[in-house]
């Protein structure tokens, strides 16, 4: 199997949906496009982000990058999984043991991805294209190196 994620893409994609949760109260990304040169993720919103909210999106992104925060796993339980993160997108026959993938005190989710060990590789956060259709806020975006 073709792996097409690379580890700052998919760190950043981290970032970037708590970034959205903590901006519009939304949920993270309902569906998500990982790939080495440009990604894409789409969220459920009541309106398309204003051109200045996706410039604020896009400095908060980054600067969560540049804090340079530890990039860190742990396995826990399912049920201890359950009590801190949501698990609604978890395959059945995940198992018992859950891997849990922390950036900072910024962000926690069950995650089978690979990561950098520190925000501060994964260079800079750009937002490439938007559109909205029937509540799902599509979006485009990159990471290029620092």
């Amino acid at each position: 199997m073709k792996v097409y994620t690379s580890e700052p893409m998919h760190t950043a994609e981290h970032i970037l949906n708590q970034t959205m949760v903590r901006m519009y109260g939304c949920k993270r990304s309902m569906n998500a496009h990982i790939e080495r040169r440009k990604s894409k993720c789409d969220y459920w919103l009541n309106q398309a982000p204003t051109e200045a909210e996706i410039a604020s999106l896009e400095e908060q992104v980054n600067a969560v990058i540049d804090a340079g925060m530890p990039v860190t796993e742990r396995f826990v339980s399912l049920a201890e999984a359950a009590n801190l993160v949501d698990l609604s997108k978890l395959p059945e026959g995940a198992g018992d043991s859950i891997r849990l993938i922390a950036v900072g005190d910024y962000d926690l989710c069950a995650c089978s991805g690979p990561h950098v060990d520190n925000t501060a590789e994964i260079g800079r956060f750009s937002v490439l294209s938007h559109d909205y259709e029937d509540g799902r806020w599509r979006l485009r975006w990159k990471v290029t190196p620092a």
